[in-house]
């Protein structure tokens, strides 16, 4: 769920729970106005706490993961949103106009990457090698190109070094758009096998108007 989301939804139910519980407090038990607003405090954070509490809980049974796992992924998210910020500055200070197109394309696979994995954590176990190697090569590569591109004077050794990174972060954006295709391969499979079943009460329907007639004859 959204976490803006999932925040107007514990609020929605804290806020109720703290009026009513100032209420009960003030007109039912005869409580001072100071006394009643911190009992209505304490009533509408243990509210908001223990909504939190079920929402995680049913997200985790959703998911199939434990706390642990949850933990461990969410801190990977943390620190590939970094990288793919860097990524993008970097890639965006190229000047290069005709790998423009390229380069949008190599940051918007990236960020679905991102996006799925936030979305349905489980999915970080079949993007491990984009998160623990192919990130961190995009983001060194790029910010190398970067680095030797701003060279006021460059040598033909400087220039064969920028062709060669050039060319492997071409390379390794193919290899990321293959993470992408990787992490999406179950609803590949989940799809195709729909198409299967859809194609074969197609193909039934159609014969058996067919057969309704042999048997009739």
């Amino acid at each position: 769920m959204n976490g803006f989301l999932a925040f107007i939804i514990r609020a929605s139910l804290a806020g109720p729970s703290a009026v009513t519980v100032w209420l009960l407090s003030f007109f039912a038990f005869d409580q001072t106005f100071l006394l009643s607003s911190a009992i209505a405090t304490g009533g509408g954070v243990l509210t908001y706490t223990g909504a939190s509490a079920v929402m995680k809980h049913r997200f985790l049974k959703k998911h199939h993961l434990s706390r642990s796992e949850h933990v461990y992924i969410q801190k990977n998210l943390r620190e590939a949103r970094s990288k793919i910020f860097r990524l993008q500055k970097a890639l965006f200070s190229i000047k290069d106009i005709w790998s423009l197109k390229r380069r949008i394309e190599l940051m918007r696979v990236v960020r679905k990457i991102h996006s799925l994995t936030k979305k349905e954590p489980k999915r970080f176990y079949k993007a491990e090698k984009f998160y623990f190697a192919h990130l961190d090569s995009a983001v060194e590569l790029a910010e190398k190109y970067v680095f030797l591109s701003s060279s006021p004077k460059k040598n033909r050794d400087m220039n064969q070094s920028l062709l060669e990174t050039s060319r492997t972060l071409e390379e390794l954006t193919e290899t990321i758009e293959k993470d992408l295709y990787h992490v999406l391969s179950d609803d590949m499979s989940d799809l195709q096998y729909e198409l299967d079943v859809a194609k074969h009460s197609i193909q039934s329907i159609k014969e058996s108007p067919i057969q309704d007639e042999g048997r009739r004859l």
